[in-house]
């Protein structure tokens, strides 16, 4: 198995439209390589991009485990808890992700969407 080869081939296949096809070829990759970041991040992305929700929380928490300082995990994981429509917890990593990136205009627009949405339930 040449594993860089596949991870090309995986980021291809995310950026052409096939996150599915990404994530069949990620995950032998993530189960050879468990600590490697990039290759978590971007199957995460891949599980999120196609719907696979559940499957991407699992990763991501991962990440923002071993990095508490990625503010991109934080804000994806953010994302993944917003679409699972677990709103209260995806307020404290989007929370988290603005607060790191205060410039990012997709992290403040996520928290504000979310703060919104709880109202005053925060």
């Amino acid at each position: 198995m040449d594993l860089l080869a596949d991870y090309r081939r995986a980021t291809m296949f995310f950026e052409t439209g096939d996150p599915s096809g990404a994530a069949r070829l990620l995950e032998p990759i993530i189960d050879a390589e468990p600590g490697n970041a990039a290759v978590r991040q971007l199957l995460a992305r891949a599980y999120f991009q196609s719907a696979q929700l559940n499957r991407a929380e699992e990763h991501l928490r991962e990440l923002v485990e071993r990095d508490p300082s990625d503010h991109y995990a934080h804000h994806v994981l953010g994302r993944t808890l917003e679409r699972l429509n677990r709103h209260t917890d995806a307020l404290r990593h989007l929370r988290i992700a603005a607060a790191m990136y205060a410039a990012n205009d997709d992290y403040r627009a996520a928290l504000e969407r979310v703060e919104t949405r709880l109202g005053g339930r925060r």
